[in-house]
């Protein structure tokens, strides 16, 4: 969990922006939303291969060019 301290000065959205930044870096979001639903292992397996589909697409497409 992200801990932030608020200084003396600090506005209350000052404090939530560096919060929010913190949040971010540290992976909460896409690991709630990637958490938010069960996944079967053989769903998760046909989606690891879809987006190895795409990122060979998209970089053949960037060779091309």
């Amino acid at each position: 969990m992200p801990v932030i301290k608020i200084k003396d000065s600090e506005s209350f959205e000052g404090a939530m922006k560096r919060f929010k930044k913190t949040c971010e870096k540290a992976g909460i979001l896409t690991e709630l939303r990637r958490r938010e639903y069960y996944d079967k292992p053989s769903i998760r397996k046909k989606k690891k291969e879809a987006a190895a589909r795409k990122r060979a697409l998209k970089k053949a497409r960037r060779t091309l060019n």
